[in-house]
């Protein structure tokens, strides 16, 4: 029989498997976060500091009394989380690093005769002298194994030692130590990540078994390639065996999609509750999440949930944009609302709100806007600025 679930009980369980249902004040100590982003399974890191970091602001946005300090400190010195790739650069719980070995496994093969390709014979031996730096000389920033008369640019001019970094790292030779204003500090990984974990071996079948059934625990419903992209850590092929082998603890569900979109065949475990009242109501308030939120990650299952387009914009020529360079999704209780351009300029104290847009049929009401404004309040004051400036006709919904 298909379990039938409609579009509203979707977005409640798809928000309660992120963290989004919880009380948002609630206070969060450093053993909660690590719990936080064990249930979230990673948290994206990345450059862009528009307004914050897209890493704090994911965990802002699930509890405003996180604190940054507790992060660096699971990080930096508990090494209850270490810094490395799914689908892009993450922070992940150290507690899984045995599985990520199969990933640095995968890797080790096509990167090393890519890499090679393209900077000719011979690379290997700037990969082991690289390595002989760092278990020679410790720690040290990217930017210190670089050639002195290199000059910068993007992938294609990268130093033969950038690649090689890139290559120890992505093969699990290499781990993130620390960051220091935001640049990874590398070193070997027997000195980072925890020698218990460091030696774990899992079999290829305990690996493909606990990526498949994680992701969906952490999706709560999915199709067998939403499940392979979760981590990114196995093939749509692998996840869709691992279906059809775990079958009698699946069922079948059908998710009404937003809109006229058709409804969205997937799988969830057997029990999972199909009724919108067992799952808890998300907070009323306003948020405003990351660009690199994992709500939206996946994008084309954001828009059959929640009907919201969304797009990161960085790369688009200005002149084409639809939106801004980059523009935040706003959340009131379980539906996604519109978006909004702002900047912090940390030096006036500032927190500058140049656009905002409501999806359509969402009203600017003054219940809704105060909603926002202390969103923005709250968001200040996290960012380390004072004052919210707001642009001459920054509400485009009115």
């Amino acid at each position: 029989m298909v379990i039938q679930i409609s579009n509203k009980t979707a977005r409640r369980i798809f928000l309660a498997k992120q963290g989004l249902s919880a009380p948002p004040s609630r206070a969060l100590g450093k053993p909660d976060l690590l719990q936080l982003i064990c249930d979230l399974g990673f948290v994206q890191v990345d450059s862009i500091s528009t307004v914050e970091r897209a890493h704090n602001q994911i965990l802002f946005s699930r509890n405003q009394t996180f604190r940054r300090d507790h992060l660096r400190q699971l990080l930096e010195e508990d090494r209850a989380l270490f810094e490395h790739w799914t689908h892009d650069a993450a922070i992940v719980p150290t507690a899984f690093y045995p599985y990520w070995k199969h990933r640095f496994a995968r890797q080790e093969e096509s990167l090393r005769k890519r890499w090679a390709k393209w900077r000719g014979e011979g690379f290997d031996k700037v990969f082991d002298e690289t390595y002989a730096r760092f278990a020679d000389g410790g720690a040290c920033l990217a930017r210190e194994v670089k050639q002195a008369d290199h000059k910068s640019g993007g992938w294609w001019q990268w130093h033969p030692s950038k690649t090689a970094l890139e290559f120890l790292w992505h093969t699990g030779k290499l781990a993130i130590s620390a960051r220091r204003n935001f640049q990874k500090i590398y070193d070997l990984s027997e000195r980072v990540i925890p020698a218990d974990q460091l030696a774990a071996e899992v079999s290829h079948d305990e690996f493909v078994e606990w990526a498949c059934r994680s992701a969906l625990q952490r999706l709560g419903f999915a199709t067998h390639g939403e499940i392979a992209a979760f981590w990114d850590l196995v093939s749509p092929q692998e996840a869709k065996a691992w279906v059809a082998d775990n079958r009698r603890q699946l069922e079948e569900i059908e998710i009404e999609c937003a809109g006229t979109a058709k409804p969205r065949a997937s799988f969830g475990f057997s029990g999972l509750p199909p009724k919108l009242q067992d799952w808890p109501e998300p907070p009323a308030r306003v948020r405003v999440l990351s660009p690199f939120d994992p709500l939206l990650r996946d994008r084309n299952r954001a828009e059959r949930l929640f009907g919201f387009r969304y797009r990161i914009e960085v790369f688009v020529p200005e002149h084409k944009r639809e939106y801004g360079y980059y523009v935040f999704p706003l959340l009131e209780g379980d539906r996604m609302i519109g978006r909004i351009d702002m900047k912090a300029d940390r030096r006036a104290g500032t927190l500058n709100v140049t656009r905002l847009w409501l999806e359509p049929k969402i009203r600017a009401s003054a219940g809704r806007m105060a909603r926002l404004d202390a969103e923005l309040v709250r968001l200040a004051r996290f960012t380390g600025v004072s004052e919210i400036v707001y642009a001459d006709g920054w509400n485009n919904s009115t």
